[in-house]
């Protein structure tokens, strides 16, 4: 299929803001039976059906029979990752004439997703507000240091700082990037938010999903991570 023609038939499937809103509330990779879908766009059963058929027939969907439910989920991260370049494109507020679905973040993606090769989400803003807390990193957004106090306590994890700045001209930045999901806090990107990823991914404190960005934690992992950079008061009372 040519490139106008597949972006025109995806246009067309997209264009209802129905269609759009189940999509965007599948974007967890997580598979959800029709009756859930309709309940949560504000469709009667039969329209969501009719719905997720175009969906499904456009290969946007994969249909999971389970017993008497049918289950959908996006056909593939690809789509996901479709849906959210389209989410994050400021555009000109229009009257619309059909209302919009008022569909919040999946709680799986707003906690901790994949951010390029670093950690977003929640997870990701509280961990780079308690770095400047305990004075690991200085500065602000535009120019951020690794305190002398940073450099130890990174190095106990193993991150080398002076190793990461022969790599990478930027080894420690702010990132806001995620501006579809509406996250108004910074999260630590660069080299040293990559090599914090990889820490926790090694660690078995996060695993990835196959079919979208949103990442697994375990619940020991959420304790490892949240202890991170916690003040000592805290961390002798847990």
């Amino acid at each position: 299929m040519k490139p106008v023609t597949s972006i025109s038939q995806i246009a067309s499937l997209l264009a209802d803001p129905k269609r759009s809103a189940m999509l965007w509330a599948l974007i967890d990779g997580m598979a959800r039976p029709s009756d859930e879908l309709a309940d949560m766009v504000g469709l009667s059963p039969s329209s969501a059906c009719a719905h997720l058929a175009r969906l499904s027939a456009g290969g946007l969907l994969k249909l999971e029979p389970r017993g008497r439910k049918r289950y959908f989920r996006l056909a593939g991260p690809e789509v996901g990752a479709a849906v959210e370049a389209l989410a994050s494109v400021q555009v000109t507020a229009r009257e619309m004439g059909a209302p919009q679905a008022d569909i919040g973040i999946p709680l799986s993606m707003r906690r901790a997703r994949l951010c390029g090769d670093h950690l977003g989400g929640e997870l990701a803003a509280d961990l780079y507000q308690r770095l400047f807390d305990a004075g690991w990193l200085d500065g602000n957004e535009q120019q951020i240091e690794v305190t002398l106090e940073g450099r130890a306590q990174f190095a106990r994890h193993g991150i080398f700082i002076e190793a990461l700045a022969q790599y990478q001209h930027r080894s420690v930045s702010s990132c806001r990037c995620c501006s579809e999901w509406s996250d108004h806090r910074p999260h630590l990107g660069g080299a040293l938010g990559s090599s914090l990823l990889k820490l926790f991914m090694q660690s078995g404190w996060i695993r990835e999903s196959e079919t979208s960005r949103m990442l697994q934690i375990s619940a020991a992992g959420l304790h490892q991570i949240n202890r991170i950079a916690q003040p000592m008061t805290l961390l002798s009372a847990s």
